[in-house]
């Protein structure tokens, strides 16, 4: 089926945001006079977002006395510097500008919640036709709804669409959805759940610019 319409994961697929989440969570260790980690250590967990910070960073999980507190204390820190380092990974800018090109739609489905994605998107300079974030439907990824959703604000069947993201729940969500499920090697999930080509996916990109073939 043709594709009319591109959607992307944010951390990890469209933009670096590593750099921005790993300051805050190594503020909170400075705080605790722990050593600051470096960028090596928390990439593999940034597509979790504070999930993954508290993890790597405090060895906290959902469900800890202490994982609420911390979260609330991590958001409001990544908050105060959301967009200094994040950058748009190399070859998205080009990527946009030929999806662009061909008249096609695209958008971003993310769980990042909107406060910080809404920031993100204007700070980056991008124009998506529709934004999903975390906190957009009750369920996020890897749950459909929110990949559905933004199907439905691009006026589009979810067929139509493909999904590109770099975690194991970005291809189950499109799986769910009916969407094509579209991996990339360059994220952060990377070495995670076996690797994107064992998530079955219907493609598997190295870089942005190797979805082209794929349109």
């Amino acid at each position: 089926m043709k594709t009319r319409a591109v959607l992307f994961d944010f951390d990890g697929t469209l933009a670096d945001t590593a750099p921005d989440l790993g300051a805050a969570v190594n503020r909170l260790r400075r705080e605790r006079g722990l050593a600051e980690l470096s960028i090596g250590e928390i990439r593999p967990y940034a597509s979790s977002g504070a999930r993954g910070m508290l993890n790597v960073g405090l060895g906290l999980a959902p469900g800890h006395d202490d994982y609420e507190r911390m979260r609330d204390a991590f958001l409001e820190l990544y908050a105060e510097r959301v967009c200094v380092d994040t950058r748009l990974f190399p070859g998205i800018p080009e990527l946009i500008r030929e999806i662009e090109s061909r008249g096609l739609p695209w958008g971003i489905v993310t769980n990042k919640a909107m406060r910080f994605t809404a920031r993100l998107v204007e700070a980056l300079g991008i124009q998506p036709a529709c934004v999903v974030g975390g906190d957009s439907t009750p369920h996020i990824k890897p749950h459909p709804a929110p990949l559905l959703h933004a199907s439905e604000l691009l006026g589009l069947p979810p067929g139509h669409c493909c999904y590109v993201g770099d975690d194991l729940r970005d291809v189950q969500a499109a799986r769910s959805a009916g969407m094509m499920a579209v991996a990339v090697e360059y994220g952060y999930s990377a070495g995670n759940d076996g690797g994107p080509r064992s998530w079955n996916a219907d493609a598997v990109i190295s870089q942005p610019l190797d979805l082209i073939a794929r349109l």
